[in-house]
């Protein structure tokens, strides 16, 4: 379902959709999706509307997507043998995700 948040970053309200909800100790944080940026953002609970009428209808401009047939790739370093050796891996490095967003941007 999509709601409405109010980004902290782009100071306006966008349509996104919650990834996950985290207990803290002022209230609920959610990471969310916006459906329009294409960005992750955290938004506290009291920033969060339910989205009706019309504006439901719209379709996203941002789209979650893979790439196919790509594997992700990590270094993997052996402290006793003094070697490093590129391999694979369960998810993508953070560095990895970075430079492919600058490459993208």
């Amino acid at each position: 379902q999509v709601y409405v948040v109010f980004s902290e970053e782009l100071k306006c309200w966008c349509r996104a959709l919650v990834e996950s909800v985290r207990c803290q100790a002022d209230g609920y944080q959610l990471s969310c999706f916006l459906v329009d940026y294409a960005k992750y953002c955290s938004v506290p609970s009291e920033n969060i509307r339910v989205l009706t009428g019309a504006f439901a209808k719209i379709p996203h401009r941002a789209k979650k997507c893979r790439l196919y047939c790509t594997k992700p790739l990590t270094l993997h370093i052996d402290y006793c043998e003094n070697t490093a050796k590129i391999g694979p891996a369960k998810r993508w490095d953070t560095a990895a995700i970075q430079h492919f967003r600058k490459l993208l941007e």
